[in-house]
């Protein structure tokens, strides 16, 4: 079973590898006009129940989802697992993390 969490370093590895993976940023939209991570699709926590049906296509894909520090991302991940998405994962520390080890130069809040 794929683990619920994935590690910065773990992401940028299969992102470089140019694994077939989808990035979330469950933050919400303020947050996302701040700083984001290149190539993330923005569907805030509160609107995923709503918007589950444009995952759909995306099945059985590996998705990655991230937040600010990985608490909400976390939540969104164990719920698309609920709704069917076993390879749903988590961004450990989130965008924060992100920030420290894989893009030092990005803006921080």
């Amino acid at each position: 079973m794929t683990p619920i969490e994935i590690t910065c370093a773990e992401l940028h590895h299969k992102r470089q590898a140019d694994d077939d993976l989808l990035l979330i940023d469950c933050r919400e939209e303020d947050e996302f006009e701040l700083v984001s991570i290149e190539g993330a699709r923005l569907i805030p926590l509160g609107e995923l129940p709503e918007r589950v049906g444009e995952l759909e296509p995306h099945r059985d894909r590996l998705i990655v989802v991230h937040c600010h520090h990985g608490v909400r991302s976390l939540r969104a991940a164990r719920w698309l697992r609920e709704q069917g998405f076993a390879n749903a994962q988590s961004l450990a520390g989130g965008i924060e993390q992100w920030a420290v080890e894989i893009e030092p130069g990005m803006a921080r809040y």
